[in-house]
Protein backbone atom coordinates (compact mmCIF):
# COMPACT_ATOMS: atom_id res chain seq x y z
CA UNK A 1 0.00 0.00 0.00
CA UNK A 2 2.64 2.52 1.04
CA UNK A 3 5.00 1.75 -1.84
CA UNK A 4 2.29 2.47 -4.41
CA UNK A 5 1.12 5.58 -2.56
CA UNK A 6 4.63 7.03 -2.51
CA UNK A 7 4.87 6.62 -6.27
CA UNK A 8 1.39 7.94 -7.00
CA UNK A 9 1.52 10.92 -4.66
CA UNK A 10 4.40 12.33 -6.70
CA UNK A 11 1.93 12.86 -9.54
CA UNK A 12 -0.08 15.45 -7.60
CA UNK A 13 3.09 17.50 -7.12
CA UNK A 14 4.05 16.96 -10.78
CA UNK A 15 7.49 15.68 -9.88
CA UNK A 16 9.56 12.72 -10.98
CA UNK A 17 12.64 13.56 -8.91
CA UNK A 18 11.00 14.48 -5.58
CA UNK A 19 10.86 12.21 -2.54
CA UNK A 20 7.50 12.17 -0.70
CA UNK A 21 6.86 11.71 3.01
CA UNK A 22 3.40 10.80 4.37
CA UNK A 23 3.46 12.11 7.92
CA UNK A 24 0.63 11.56 10.43
CA UNK A 25 0.23 15.25 11.21
CA UNK A 26 -1.51 18.44 10.07
CA UNK A 27 -0.28 21.19 7.77
CA UNK A 28 1.47 22.79 10.74
CA UNK A 29 3.54 19.66 11.24
CA UNK A 30 4.29 19.54 7.52
CA UNK A 31 5.58 23.14 7.79
CA UNK A 32 7.84 22.13 10.66
CA UNK A 33 9.12 19.13 8.72
CA UNK A 34 9.98 21.31 5.73
CA UNK A 35 11.87 23.84 7.85
CA UNK A 36 13.72 21.67 10.35
CA UNK A 37 15.01 19.19 7.78
CA UNK A 38 16.54 21.84 5.52
CA UNK A 39 17.62 24.72 7.78
CA UNK A 40 19.73 25.42 10.86
CA UNK A 41 19.00 27.82 13.71
CA UNK A 42 20.06 31.34 12.74
CA UNK A 43 19.59 30.76 9.01
CA UNK A 44 18.02 33.68 7.17
CA UNK A 45 14.68 33.08 5.47
CA UNK A 46 12.50 35.40 3.42
CA UNK A 47 8.82 34.86 4.14
CA UNK A 48 5.71 36.73 2.99
CA UNK A 49 3.02 37.97 5.38
CA UNK A 50 -0.25 38.24 3.44
CA UNK A 51 -2.81 36.59 5.73
CA UNK A 52 -3.43 34.40 8.74
CA UNK A 53 -1.75 31.22 7.51
CA UNK A 54 1.37 32.92 6.23
CA UNK A 55 1.45 34.72 9.60
CA UNK A 56 1.37 31.40 11.44
CA UNK A 57 4.17 29.95 9.31
CA UNK A 58 6.29 33.03 10.01
CA UNK A 59 5.59 32.64 13.72
CA UNK A 60 6.75 29.03 13.50
CA UNK A 61 9.95 30.05 11.71
CA UNK A 62 10.70 32.61 14.41
CA UNK A 63 10.03 30.17 17.24
CA UNK A 64 12.35 27.67 15.56
CA UNK A 65 15.06 30.36 15.83
CA UNK A 66 15.47 31.22 12.16
CA UNK A 67 16.31 34.79 11.17
CA UNK A 68 13.09 35.65 9.36
CA UNK A 69 13.06 38.53 6.88
CA UNK A 70 9.33 39.31 6.73
CA UNK A 71 7.90 40.91 3.59
CA UNK A 72 4.44 42.25 4.44
CA UNK A 73 1.58 43.12 2.09
CA UNK A 74 -1.98 44.30 2.65
CA UNK A 75 -4.35 41.45 3.47
CA UNK A 76 -5.99 40.85 0.10
CA UNK A 77 -2.79 41.47 -1.86
CA UNK A 78 -0.33 38.89 -3.08
CA UNK A 79 3.30 38.46 -2.02
CA UNK A 80 5.48 41.43 -2.90
CA UNK A 81 7.74 39.75 -5.44
CA UNK A 82 9.39 43.05 -6.39
CA UNK A 83 10.65 43.23 -2.82
CA UNK A 84 11.89 39.65 -3.14
CA UNK A 85 13.78 40.53 -6.32
CA UNK A 86 15.47 43.44 -4.53
CA UNK A 87 16.49 41.30 -1.57
CA UNK A 88 17.82 38.52 -3.80
CA UNK A 89 19.74 41.02 -5.96
CA UNK A 90 21.36 42.58 -2.89
CA UNK A 91 22.26 39.25 -1.32
CA UNK A 92 25.48 38.63 -3.20
CA UNK A 93 26.88 36.82 -0.15
CA UNK A 94 23.95 34.36 -0.32
CA UNK A 95 22.93 34.84 3.31
CA UNK A 96 19.33 34.00 2.39
CA UNK A 97 19.03 30.25 2.83
CA UNK A 98 15.35 29.82 1.95
CA UNK A 99 12.40 31.62 0.41
CA UNK A 100 9.16 30.49 2.09
CA UNK A 101 5.83 31.26 0.45
CA UNK A 102 2.21 30.23 0.88
CA UNK A 103 0.92 29.35 -2.58
CA UNK A 104 -2.72 29.97 -1.70
CA UNK A 105 -3.52 32.14 1.34
CA UNK A 106 -6.81 30.71 2.55
CA UNK A 107 -7.66 33.65 4.82
CA UNK A 108 -7.93 36.17 1.98
CA UNK A 109 -8.38 34.07 -1.15
CA UNK A 110 -5.02 35.05 -2.66
CA UNK A 111 -2.91 32.85 -4.93
CA UNK A 112 0.75 33.68 -5.51
CA UNK A 113 2.74 33.19 -8.71
CA UNK A 114 5.33 30.51 -7.95
CA UNK A 115 6.84 30.54 -11.44
CA UNK A 116 7.86 34.18 -10.90
CA UNK A 117 9.65 33.30 -7.65
CA UNK A 118 11.68 30.70 -9.53
CA UNK A 119 12.49 33.19 -12.30
CA UNK A 120 13.80 35.67 -9.72
CA UNK A 121 16.04 33.08 -8.07
CA UNK A 122 17.34 31.87 -11.42
CA UNK A 123 17.92 35.38 -12.78
CA UNK A 124 20.29 36.17 -9.92
CA UNK A 125 21.65 32.59 -9.79
CA UNK A 126 20.76 32.50 -6.11
CA UNK A 127 21.02 29.11 -4.35
CA UNK A 128 18.28 29.70 -1.74
CA UNK A 129 15.91 26.83 -1.16
CA UNK A 130 12.34 27.38 -2.40
CA UNK A 131 9.81 26.15 0.19
CA UNK A 132 6.07 26.19 -0.61
CA UNK A 133 2.95 25.73 1.48
CA UNK A 134 0.47 24.12 -0.93
CA UNK A 135 -2.07 23.09 1.70
CA UNK A 136 -5.05 24.66 -0.09
CA UNK A 137 -3.64 24.52 -3.62
CA UNK A 138 -2.18 21.11 -4.46
CA UNK A 139 -4.73 18.91 -6.30
CA UNK A 140 -6.84 21.99 -7.05
CA UNK A 141 -4.58 24.63 -8.63
CA UNK A 142 -1.88 24.30 -11.26
CA UNK A 143 1.22 23.12 -9.39
CA UNK A 144 4.48 22.09 -11.04
CA UNK A 145 7.17 21.15 -8.55
CA UNK A 146 9.87 20.14 -11.02
CA UNK A 147 9.19 22.82 -13.63
CA UNK A 148 9.15 25.61 -11.03
CA UNK A 149 12.18 24.29 -9.19
CA UNK A 150 10.40 23.94 -5.85
CA UNK A 151 12.60 22.32 -3.22
CA UNK A 152 10.00 21.43 -0.60
CA UNK A 153 6.25 21.37 -1.24
CA UNK A 154 3.63 20.32 1.26
CA UNK A 155 -0.09 19.79 1.53
CA UNK A 156 -2.66 18.43 3.97
CA UNK A 157 -5.20 15.67 3.65
CA UNK A 158 -8.22 17.83 4.52
CA UNK A 159 -8.30 20.25 1.58
CA UNK A 160 -8.38 19.30 -2.10
CA UNK A 161 -7.78 15.62 -1.31
CA UNK A 162 -11.11 15.68 0.57
CA UNK A 163 -9.89 13.41 3.38
CA UNK A 164 -10.22 13.91 7.13
CA UNK A 165 -7.52 16.01 8.77
CA UNK A 166 -4.45 14.16 9.98
CA UNK A 167 -1.97 13.57 7.17
CA UNK A 168 0.73 16.00 6.12
CA UNK A 169 2.21 15.21 2.72
CA UNK A 170 5.67 16.62 2.10
CA UNK A 171 7.74 16.29 -1.07
CA UNK A 172 11.45 17.12 -1.13
CA UNK A 173 13.72 17.75 -4.10
CA UNK A 174 17.20 16.20 -4.37
CA UNK A 175 18.61 19.61 -3.37
CA UNK A 176 16.45 19.64 -0.24
CA UNK A 177 17.53 16.11 0.67
CA UNK A 178 21.14 17.20 0.30
CA UNK A 179 20.49 20.18 2.58
CA UNK A 180 19.00 17.85 5.19
CA UNK A 181 22.38 16.18 5.59
CA UNK A 182 23.91 19.33 7.10
CA UNK A 183 20.86 21.06 8.65
CA UNK A 184 21.24 21.17 12.43
CA UNK A 185 17.69 21.97 13.53
CA UNK A 186 16.47 19.49 16.13
CA UNK A 187 13.91 17.09 14.75
CA UNK A 188 12.73 13.64 15.77
CA UNK A 189 9.15 12.88 14.72
CA UNK A 190 9.59 14.89 11.51
CA UNK A 191 13.07 13.65 10.58
CA UNK A 192 13.26 12.66 6.92
CA UNK A 193 16.36 10.55 7.55
CA UNK A 194 14.35 8.11 9.66
CA UNK A 195 11.90 7.70 6.80
CA UNK A 196 14.67 7.24 4.24
CA UNK A 197 16.23 4.45 6.31
CA UNK A 198 12.96 2.54 6.35
CA UNK A 199 12.35 3.23 2.65
CA UNK A 200 15.61 1.37 1.98
CA UNK A 201 14.58 -1.46 4.28
CA UNK A 202 11.28 -1.79 2.42
CA UNK A 203 9.13 -1.41 5.56
CA UNK A 204 8.60 2.32 4.92
CA UNK A 205 7.57 3.49 8.40
CA UNK A 206 9.77 4.64 11.31
CA UNK A 207 6.71 4.62 13.59
CA UNK A 208 3.06 3.55 13.51
CA UNK A 209 1.35 5.07 10.48
CA UNK A 210 -2.24 6.24 10.28
CA UNK A 211 -3.52 3.20 8.41
CA UNK A 212 -7.06 4.47 7.87
CA UNK A 213 -5.79 7.67 6.24
CA UNK A 214 -3.51 5.66 3.96
CA UNK A 215 -6.51 3.73 2.67
CA UNK A 216 -8.37 7.02 2.37
CA UNK A 217 -5.50 8.53 0.40
CA UNK A 218 -5.57 5.52 -1.94
CA UNK A 219 -9.26 6.10 -2.62
CA UNK A 220 -8.81 9.88 -3.01
CA UNK A 221 -5.97 9.49 -5.51
CA UNK A 222 -7.94 6.94 -7.49
CA UNK A 223 -10.85 9.39 -7.79
CA UNK A 224 -8.53 12.23 -8.84
CA UNK A 225 -6.75 10.13 -11.44
CA UNK A 226 -10.05 8.80 -12.77
CA UNK A 227 -11.26 12.36 -13.34
CA UNK A 228 -7.82 13.40 -14.60
CA UNK A 229 -5.72 15.93 -12.70
CA UNK A 230 -5.98 18.54 -15.46
CA UNK A 231 -9.76 18.10 -15.44
CA UNK A 232 -9.79 18.50 -11.66
CA UNK A 233 -7.90 21.78 -11.96
CA UNK A 234 -10.26 22.96 -14.72
CA UNK A 235 -13.24 22.12 -12.51
CA UNK A 236 -11.84 24.25 -9.69
CA UNK A 237 -11.27 27.11 -12.13
CA UNK A 238 -14.86 26.81 -13.34
CA UNK A 239 -16.44 26.70 -9.87
CA UNK A 240 -14.33 29.63 -8.68
CA UNK A 241 -15.35 31.79 -11.63
CA UNK A 242 -19.01 30.98 -10.98
CA UNK A 243 -18.59 31.98 -7.33
CA UNK A 244 -17.00 35.29 -8.22
CA UNK A 245 -19.81 36.03 -10.70
CA UNK A 246 -22.31 35.41 -7.91
CA UNK A 247 -20.45 37.78 -5.58
CA UNK A 248 -20.52 40.46 -8.28
CA UNK A 249 -24.25 39.91 -8.81
CA UNK A 250 -24.85 40.42 -5.08
CA UNK A 251 -23.10 43.79 -5.31
CA UNK A 252 -20.33 42.68 -2.96
CA UNK A 253 -16.56 42.81 -3.39
CA UNK A 254 -13.86 40.18 -3.36
CA UNK A 255 -11.24 40.63 -0.62
CA UNK A 256 -8.57 39.77 -3.19
CA UNK A 257 -7.43 43.08 -4.67
CA UNK A 258 -6.39 42.06 -8.19
CA UNK A 259 -7.65 39.46 -10.64
CA UNK A 260 -4.15 38.01 -11.03
CA UNK A 261 -4.32 36.91 -7.38
CA UNK A 262 -7.84 35.41 -7.43
CA UNK A 263 -7.92 32.00 -5.78
CA UNK A 264 -9.70 29.09 -7.43
CA UNK A 265 -10.13 27.28 -4.10
CA UNK A 266 -11.63 29.93 -1.80
CA UNK A 267 -13.34 33.30 -2.18
CA UNK A 268 -13.26 35.84 0.66
CA UNK A 269 -16.27 38.19 0.41
CA UNK A 270 -16.23 41.68 1.96
CA UNK A 271 -19.46 42.70 3.70
CA UNK A 272 -20.75 46.25 4.28
CA UNK A 273 -19.54 47.94 7.48
CA UNK A 274 -22.97 47.69 9.12
CA UNK A 275 -22.85 43.86 8.96
CA UNK A 276 -20.72 41.58 11.14
CA UNK A 277 -19.54 38.80 8.86
CA UNK A 278 -19.32 36.45 11.86
CA UNK A 279 -23.10 36.71 12.16
CA UNK A 280 -23.42 35.51 8.56
CA UNK A 281 -21.33 32.44 9.38
CA UNK A 282 -23.28 31.74 12.61
CA UNK A 283 -26.69 32.10 10.98
CA UNK A 284 -25.72 30.00 7.97
CA UNK A 285 -24.78 27.18 10.31
CA UNK A 286 -27.69 27.48 12.72
CA UNK A 287 -30.49 27.99 10.21
CA UNK A 288 -29.40 26.41 6.92
CA UNK A 289 -26.78 23.85 7.96
CA UNK A 290 -24.33 25.69 5.72
CA UNK A 291 -20.68 25.90 6.75
CA UNK A 292 -18.92 29.11 5.66
CA UNK A 293 -15.51 30.38 6.71
CA UNK A 294 -14.97 33.16 9.25
CA UNK A 295 -12.87 36.22 8.62
CA UNK A 296 -9.59 35.74 10.48
CA UNK A 297 -7.40 38.21 12.37
CA UNK A 298 -7.22 41.51 10.45
CA UNK A 299 -10.32 40.70 8.40
CA UNK A 300 -12.38 39.29 11.29
CA UNK A 301 -15.94 40.59 11.09
CA UNK A 302 -15.24 42.05 7.66
CA UNK A 303 -15.30 39.01 5.37
CA UNK A 304 -16.81 35.58 5.14
CA UNK A 305 -15.31 32.82 3.02
CA UNK A 306 -16.79 30.39 0.53
CA UNK A 307 -14.62 27.33 -0.01
CA UNK A 308 -14.92 25.70 -3.41
CA UNK A 309 -12.36 22.93 -3.47
CA UNK A 310 -12.13 19.19 -3.24
CA UNK A 311 -14.98 16.77 -3.93
CA UNK A 312 -17.43 19.45 -5.10
CA UNK A 313 -19.58 19.75 -8.19
CA UNK A 314 -21.64 22.44 -9.89
CA UNK A 315 -24.96 21.63 -8.21
CA UNK A 316 -23.41 21.51 -4.75
CA UNK A 317 -21.90 24.94 -5.34
CA UNK A 318 -25.23 26.37 -6.53
CA UNK A 319 -26.88 25.07 -3.35
CA UNK A 320 -24.23 26.85 -1.31
CA UNK A 321 -24.73 30.10 -3.22
CA UNK A 322 -28.49 29.91 -2.70
CA UNK A 323 -27.88 29.46 1.02
CA UNK A 324 -25.58 32.47 1.12
CA UNK A 325 -28.27 34.58 -0.52
CA UNK A 326 -30.82 33.60 2.13
CA UNK A 327 -28.35 34.41 4.91
CA UNK A 328 -27.52 37.79 3.39
CA UNK A 329 -31.25 38.55 3.33
CA UNK A 330 -31.53 37.41 6.96
CA UNK A 331 -28.85 39.84 8.17
CA UNK A 332 -30.33 42.82 6.38
CA UNK A 333 -28.33 43.00 3.19
CA UNK A 334 -30.58 43.98 0.24
CA UNK A 335 -29.76 41.02 -2.00
CA UNK A 336 -32.13 39.97 -4.76
CA UNK A 337 -32.78 36.29 -4.15
CA UNK A 338 -31.62 34.26 -7.11
CA UNK A 339 -29.30 36.94 -8.49
CA UNK A 340 -26.03 35.23 -7.67
CA UNK A 341 -27.39 31.78 -8.42
CA UNK A 342 -28.58 32.99 -11.82
CA UNK A 343 -25.20 34.50 -12.68
CA UNK A 344 -23.37 31.35 -11.61
CA UNK A 345 -25.90 29.06 -13.34
CA UNK A 346 -25.64 30.91 -16.64
CA UNK A 347 -21.86 30.55 -16.58
CA UNK A 348 -21.87 26.91 -15.53
CA UNK A 349 -24.55 25.96 -18.05
CA UNK A 350 -22.28 27.23 -20.81
CA UNK A 351 -19.00 25.82 -19.50
CA UNK A 352 -19.68 22.51 -17.72
CA UNK A 353 -18.54 19.60 -19.90
CA UNK A 354 -20.21 16.24 -20.25
CA UNK A 355 -19.02 13.65 -17.75
CA UNK A 356 -16.51 11.60 -19.80
CA UNK A 357 -17.61 8.22 -18.43
CA UNK A 358 -21.23 8.95 -19.40
CA UNK A 359 -20.76 10.09 -22.97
Amino acid sequence: LTKNLLEDVKKIFKTTSGTPFLIPTTGTGAWESALTNTLSPGDRTVSFLIGQFSLLWIDQQQRLKFNVDVVESDWGAGADLDALASKIAEDTAHTIKAVCIVHNETATGVTNNLATVRKILDHYQHPALFLVDGVSSICALDFRMDEWGIDVALTGSQKALSLPTGMGIVCASPKALEASKTATSVRVFFDWNDYLKFYKLGSYWPYTPSIQLLYGLRAALDLLFEEGLDNVIARHTRLAKATRLAVDAWGLKNCTQKEEWFSDTVTAVIVPSYIDSAEIVRRAWKRYNLSLGLGLNKVAGKVFRIGHLGNLNELQLLGCLAGVEMVLKDVGYPVTLGSGVAAASAFLQNTTPLIPSRI
